[in-house]
């Protein structure tokens, strides 16, 4: 038999990734659960995925390819990973001559081309929540967050389902990048933040940062049950949280506090997992160290800035210099087993796949409350092998000298969003910045989505920065 119409047969619709019974004719969306059901009822447990030809198999609950396909599969991978402007080097995975040849001979599945627009879709204002909005659209295009849920990864465990965050994040990068382009209105989101997060609850205006922190930790702990591996102990080496869910894999990574002590010069070391980095602003009330080196100017990451300018790179210069704690902070030395006088430093033992920065533009105390405006430039690539805890020796009196053998790729970034804000602290709005392939930049205000040009993005405010490693490892 041969089917008249590939639309789902329980709620008529060719999108929700439509899949195929292979034992008869059906067709039923597998987000929406259509053809679950049908495999359920009929003991139908094979079917196959209409755009990508992949088999699922729903008594394994997961997708069966062949070599081939699964060869394609990587080598369309790395193309879309380069296409995002994403490095790749393979460690366990090179196509030999017949995989060449057989990728040779097979177009891709899916067209990706400079101008397309697939994922790119506004969000309505639910009230005050350009907040979420933004946030929403930095981590929708988020790479490999991004592939994670595309390829329906996440398996939920908890007892009501519809309290999940993960599946919820899941509905919307589906919803995302379905090719639907009217804009999409996250009021489900808004319900599970308000219920997960109450102190972001209501439609006052609300802290980007402090939501995005917020959703990290919820998504953190919603997969946690299904990810995490505390009694791993190879794990426990290589992510300082000690979990392998999607969240921590990506934005965690370790920051090393070294204590010295001024008087015997013994150290003490400990590694705390962060998902962000916060720095420090001239202007604000806590005294900012000296700028970029130079009188003239300098080119620091890539950076060509004038005297006087505050790049990226100064912030973290100061998060990452020696701190004398003084007097009115003594420690208890355990080599001179009396309290000392010491310094600090911060380093990173572990850089995570994406680095956020947030620029502490909102300053509240006890005398104040105010935005600061200080203009900070931020590269498109970054470099952060000066701050790392590897480079720690190469820095003296808290200035970075550059190491002749700094070779290594390892630790280079790409800007892929920028979160902003428009206003006074009281009055304010939040718009965000996206790269939808290498050098093409749209600016998302809620609903309106424009083009950008790269001017555009490095001469924004900057309050939310996020960077994407260039070279990652995978199998």
């Amino acid at each position: 038999m041969r089917a008249k119409s590939c639309v789902c047969h329980v709620c008529g619709v060719h999108l929700n990734r439509l899949h195929s019974c292979l034992h008869c004719v059906f067709f039923g969306c597998f987000t929406k659960k259509h053809i679950h059901e049908h495999a359920k009822s009929k003991r139908h447990n094979l079917a196959i995925e209409l755009m990508y030809g992949g088999i699922y198999c729903f008594l394994c609950q997961d997708y069966i390819y062949d070599k081939d396909i699964e060869i394609i599969a990587k080598e369309e991978q790395r193309k879309a990973w380069k296409m995002q402007g994403v490095g790749e080097k393979f460690s366990t995975w090179e196509p030999t001559k017949r995989e060449l040849e057989l990728l040779k001979h097979n177009p891709k599945r899916r067209k990706i081309t400079s101008n397309c627009t697939i994922g790119l879709r506004g969000l309505i204002n639910l009230g005050n929540t350009c907040f979420m909005n933004c946030i929403v659209q930095a981590l929708t295009h988020t790479p490999l967050l991004r592939d994670f849920f595309l390829s329906d990864r996440h398996r939920c465990e908890m007892q009501s389902p519809g309290s999940c965050l993960v599946c919820e994040m899941s509905s919307l990068f589906q919803e995302f990048y379905s090719g639907h382009r009217s804009p999409h209105i996250p009021y489900k989101l808004l319900h599970l933040v308000w219920t997960h997060a109450r102190h972001l609850a209501g439609y006052e205006q609300q802290d980007a940062h402090e939501f995005l922190i917020a959703a990290l930790d919820v998504l953190h702990r919603h997969c946690k049950g299904e990810h995490c591996t505390g009694d791993d102990n190879g794990k426990k080496a290589n992510n300082p949280n000690h979990c392998n869910c999607i969240i921590d894999q990506i934005f965690t990574g370790g920051l090393q506090s070294d204590v010295t002590c001024q008087v015997c010069h013994g150290v003490s070391t400990t590694i705390d997992p962060f998902w962000d980095i916060s720095l420090d602003l001239p202007g604000s009330s806590t005294p900012f160290w000296p700028l970029s080196p130079g009188s003239e100017g300098s080119v620091v990451n890539g950076e060509s800035h004038a005297s006087g300018t505050t790049t990226l790179t100064d912030c973290l210069r100061r998060f990452t210099r020696p701190e004398h704690l003084g007097s009115s902070a003594k420690i208890k030395c355990s080599g001179c087993h009396s309290y000392q006088e010491s310094t600090k430093q911060l380093t990173m033992k572990k850089l995570p796949i994406v680095a956020c920065f947030h620029l502490k533009r909102f300053e509240h105390s006890a005398k104040l409350r105010r935005k600061i405006t200080t203009y900070v430039s931020f590269p498109l690539e970054l470099d952060m092998t000066p701050f790392m805890a590897s480079s720690k020796e190469n820095r003296m009196n808290g200035q970075y000298q550059q190491p002749v053998d700094s070779l290594s790729n390892d630790n280079k970034y790409s800007l892929f969003a920028v979160v902003n804000h428009q206003g006074t602290l009281e009055s304010g709005h939040y718009t965000s910045f996206i790269r939808q392939h290498k050098d093409q930049w749209f600016k998302c205000d809620d609903a309106i989505i424009t083009k950008a040009g790269i001017a555009d993005v490095l001469d924004s405010e900057g309050y939310l920065l996020f960077y994407h490693k260039q070279f990652l490892e995978y199998e």
